[in-house]
């Protein structure tokens, strides 16, 4: 399935004569927009911008509760095959979600990966109460964390990122935790790299779009509210090289995707030696407030240059020249429907169907050969 259109190839040429500083602010980001590309084999800074300022991070917050999970199961807290049940607070959570019914039984591979892959609030709340017992302790889990990590302006009132009064992060911090993922957790790192998960009903690819489509991307995870835009963690490693990038506040699905991309072959093509440790990085500019784009991004104006960014056949279309059309269709990863079971009746019209998933552990596949 094609999400994405390419632009022409005399325009990718034009985008290629770009100097390394323009690609720092590239055309789906306001200038002030936060951003950073960190390399994460030196943790050096590559380039900044605004990496302080406060912001909503939206579903990233879902970076932190794989965080806290991933040290669960390395402690022999849980386990990959631990049962997570859905609650029904859990079930109630707003889309995105499966819309699984409560009760609904599974691993806690398979929560993860449908956490990961399709940015499930419902299965973020299940896995947070798998963990910590109760939402509420999970969060309190999530912030001491947050805290040893050294992120010095996040904070967390929910584990899937919906928006909320008292949640919010910086380009910094979420660069930090990311670098601290690859770091502490490379056995889990398979996680953040799947095309898709296939419930047996559906198919949902993952929404990094950058995911097989981009030379070296194996990472992280995307989000997207009114307040915040549409914010990207990315990371890709190439010929010896890994960096990871944060973008916060695109105004659209393309935009963050094309402002990732770029980043990221800047980080990718730099030199290594030399920058900032990501630590050290002194705090700079407005630091106070948490940024609300809420008015900007969720207007009929910017709606509609949203849907003309789109083709006839609805595909967003990319501008980064360093985005290319997969070379074969994306691996769904299966999650196994329930023995003999049946799925629920299907939701109301407009919401995605109900389906019922097994308690086997489906393994994380195997990343691609290199061709």
């Amino acid at each position: 399935m094609q999400i994405f259109r390419l632009r022409s190839a005399s325009a990718n040429r034009l985008i290629c004569a770009l100097s390394a500083l323009a690609l720092v602010a590239s055309a789906g980001t306001a200038a002030a927009n936060p951003k950073i590309v960190v390399d994460a084999k030196t943790g050096k800074v590559i380039a900044h911008e605004e990496a302080f300022v406060k912001w909503y991070p939206a579903s990233l917050t879902k970076l932190m509760t794989a965080y806290v999970t991933f040290k669960a199961l390395k402690t022999g807290k849980l386990s990959l095959e631990t049962p997570v049940v859905l609650s029904k607070r859990a079930a109630d959570q707003p889309a995105s979600k499966m819309y699984f019914t409560p009760g609904t039984t599974m691993t806690m591979d398979n929560a993860l990966k449908m956490m990961l892959v399709k940015s499930a609030n419902d299965m973020a709340v299940a896995v947070a109460e798998a963990v910590g017992g109760t939402q509420e302790q999970f969060v309190a889990m999530m912030n001491a964390q947050a805290k040893a990590l050294g992120m010095t302006s996040t904070q967390y009132i929910n584990p899937h990122g919906l928006p909320g009064k008292g949640q919010f992060s910086t380009a910094r911090d979420l660069a930090l935790l990311t670098l601290r993922l690859k770091q502490d957790f490379p056995e889990y790192q398979g996680y953040f790299k799947l095309e898709g998960i296939d419930t047996g009903s559906k198919q949902y690819p993952n929404f990094n779009t950058l995911i097989g489509r981009f030379d070296g991307a194996d990472g992280m995870k995307t989000g997207f509210i009114c307040a915040s835009g549409f914010n990207q963690v990315g990371s890709a490693t190439r010929d010896g090289r890994s960096v990871i990038s944060v973008v916060l506040g695109s105004d659209s699905l393309a935009g963050r995707a094309d402002d990732t991309a770029n980043l990221l072959q800047q980080g990718l093509t730099s030199t290594a030696a030399g920058g900032v440790g990501l630590s050290a990085l002194a705090p700079y500019g407005e630091t106070a407030d948490v940024n609300d784009v809420s008015a900007e991004i969720c207007n009929p104006k910017a709606a509609k240059v949203r849907s003309e960014t789109r083709d006839d056949a609805g595909r967003t279309i990319q501008h980064s020249p360093y985005i290319h059309e997969m070379a074969q269709p994306p691996v769904y990863t299966p999650l196994t429907l329930l023995s003999g079971g049946e799925a629920p009746p299907p939701p109301p019209k407009g919401t995605k169907k109900t389906v019922a998933v097994n308690t086997v552990n489906v393994p994380i596949p195997q990343p691609r050969p290199t061709f």
